[in-house]
């Protein structure tokens, strides 16, 4: 069976929910902040950096709490920071691959919670050679079946194969299906296969991805917060 992202659940529950249309769109932005209180500033000490890999938890929708579930992790989406000449972007696999404002990526997220993950020393100077590596799926349809193919692609996807096209190394550890928390999503992922769930799947989760040993967590943003200076 070919290997397939945690992002299964993507699918499983995009199909089996009625929300197949959110891989063709950005998902909608976080409900703001209530009013009231002035949000408290950023560390001072974060500044954004090219080839940060970023992490989100998408709005609480049945599929988000699935992919957030299963693997026990509050994320359900990451991207690549890249600079352009109009300003910060996310390189992400949200419907087809694509450039998002990194302002339109944070708001995107819930309660805007995200966290910048940093590339080790070692990979530092392989960073032009990831972003370029990634742009090659520019366009791509998302991977709504989550396959490692290159027909389609989906977020983790994107950064992991990126990374190995780029420098040769993984990120993350590749998953079967049956070792996460699979069973309370049976019925929907069995919905999508339209047969057994598929226990011996390889996937590479958003948390996987995030515990990688080339990774340093640089900053976590606090909900409801100032966003650091863009």
């Amino acid at each position: 069976m070919k290997p397939v992202h945690l992002l299964i659940f993507f699918g499983v529950l995009l199909h089996a929910s009625g929300w197949a249309g959110l891989a063709q769109r950005e998902p909608a932005p976080a409900a703001p902040a209530k009013s009231g209180k002035t949000a408290p500033a950023p560390p001072a000490t974060f500044t954004w950096q090219e080839g940060d890999l970023l992490f989100q938890s998408l709005n609480k929708v049945p599929l988000v709490e699935a992919i957030e579930g299963c693997t026990h992790s509050p994320w359900s989406h990451c991207g690549i920071l890249h600079r352009t000449p109009q300003g910060w972007v996310v390189l992400k696999a949200i419907g087809p691959v694509r450039q998002t404002p990194l302002l339109d990526w944070l708001n995107q997220a819930r309660d805007q919670r995200f966290a910048a993950y940093r590339l080790n020393d070692a990979l530092q100077p392989k960073i032009p050679d990831i972003i370029r590596a990634a742009k090659t799926w520019l366009g791509r349809p998302y991977d709504i079946r989550y396959d490692l193919d290159d027909q389609k692609i989906y977020c983790s996807e994107l950064i992991y194969k990126a990374c190995q096209k780029a420098t040769g190394e993984t990120l993350g550890k590749l998953q079967k299906l049956g070792d996460l928390n699979w069973k309370p999503y049976r019925k929907l992922i069995e919905t999508i296969e339209q047969g057994p769930a598929p226990l011996a799947r390889l996937m590479i989760t958003p948390r996987s991805l995030s515990e990688a040993t080339q990774l340093t967590k640089v900053y976590h943003h606090p909900p409801r917060t100032a966003f650091p200076r863009l």
